[in-house]
């Protein structure tokens, strides 16, 4: 699937403590008028005694993120760094302009980054998370001049609304052959969101009720990540993540039975026994389902030991070693932050993205 760029509507949001309210008006002068009355009401507020007197300092930095410098050593020059190292980003201009565009989209401070790429860098994603107040309408006018639905813009606000979280996160996608996807996620580890406010984010069909049973058989009433993708053409997919309860054995034991349950191949042999090798037993479960069924099936292990990453480059039969070396000195990070052992369904790689088996590796630029 591929995102079109087209011009921005009239849109903006106003933020209360709780909620933000997006405002759709039809004209420059019927929004000029609401923003008018709007400010007007919120300059009397400020003007009254006790507002004066129970004013609170702004959004509290989460220690989770990390104010950006956008000098030679900051994350923002830095994945500029890594960009020149990711071969096709240096021939086909659509995918670097799309980055461009996502990039300028994200505010200067209290942002971090992570960056994924499969072991020949063909595939690469790039997320952002942040405050809520901070990267909100950004995000909404990213989403707007990528050509993204109306419908799935209400969605946002719908979900954002029932969830309320403090920490979001865009993301983008894109594959050497033309692969250019983008959306929204929102991270939230501890406790987690409620698994039937997190179904609400899906399109109904076999296999949301597949998760939802698989959840509920195995006592998974949080869900650790919910997110969803903004293209242009159903099916829409919605994007799970469940930290796996339990010690090493009884997450994989968990995991492998979500495989079974929604009909889909496990990770190979070879894999699963890199698995069992990890010092750092902490695996996570990520699933995208759409209405026409299971898109991708995910197994997240932390922290791999270096001789693991040339064990799997030599398990996929694609990897570099040498170009992942490159890429990770222009980050500046220090060594991969997970890696994910997933499985693409056929025919949701929609012939730009790599179906089946792959390896992909997950990197934190703060």
């Amino acid at each position: 699937k591929k995102m079109k760029i087209k011009k921005k509507k009239y849109c903006f949001s106003v933020l209360t403590d709780t909620r933000t309210f997006f405002m759709f008006p039809d004209t420059q002068g019927e929004q000029d008028e609401w923003m008018a009355a709007i400010k007007k009401a919120i300059d009397n507020l400020k003007n009254t005694p006790s507002a004066k007197a129970n004013a609170e300092p702004a959004d509290p930095v989460p220690s989770s993120t990390t104010k950006i410098h956008p000098g030679a050593g900051g994350p923002v020059a830095r994945l500029r760094a890594a960009v020149k190292q990711i071969p096709f980003l240096l021939t086909d201009s659509k995918p670097l302009e799309f980055w461009e565009i996502w990039q300028d989209s994200v505010p200067e401070e209290f942002i971090c980054f992570k960056v994924s790429v499969s072991l020949n860098l063909s595939q690469v994603s790039w997320r952002c998370i942040g405050p809520q107040s901070k990267l909100i309408q950004k995000m909404v006018d990213f989403f707007w001049n990528v050509g993204a639905p109306e419908t799935e813009i209400d969605k946002l606000n719908e979900v954002g609304t029932s969830i309320n979280p403090s920490i979001i996160g865009s993301w983008i996608d894109m594959s050497s052959k033309g692969g250019m996807d983008g959306g929204w996620y929102f991270p939230c580890e501890t406790p987690g969101i409620p698994l039937k406010v997190a179904m609400s984010a899906c399109d109904q069909g076999d296999a949301s009720k597949k998760v939802f049973d698989w959840a509920t058989a195995r006592n998974y009433d949080m869900v650790q990540v919910i997110g969803r993708d903004m293209g242009a053409a159903p099916p829409r997919q919605t994007h799970f993540e469940f930290a796996l309860k339990g010690d090493l054995e009884g997450q994989l034991e968990a995991a492998l039975s979500a495989y079974h349950d929604f009909g889909l191949p496990a990770p190979p042999d070879d894999a699963l026994e890199i698995i069992r090798t990890n010092p750092t037993p902490e695996l996570s479960l990520s699933i995208i389902i759409s209405s026409e069924g299971f898109v991708k099936l995910g197994l997240i292990t932390p922290k791999p030991e270096p001789h693991c990453i040339t064990q799997l480059c030599s398990l996929s039969g694609t990897g570099n070693i040498e170009m992942l070396d490159k890429f990770e000195k222009a980050l500046r990070v220090q060594g991969v932050e997970t890696v994910e052992y997933k499985y693409l369904v056929k025919g949701f790689g929609y012939g730009v993205y790599k179906e089946g088996f792959d390896v992909v590796f997950h990197y934190a630029v703060e």
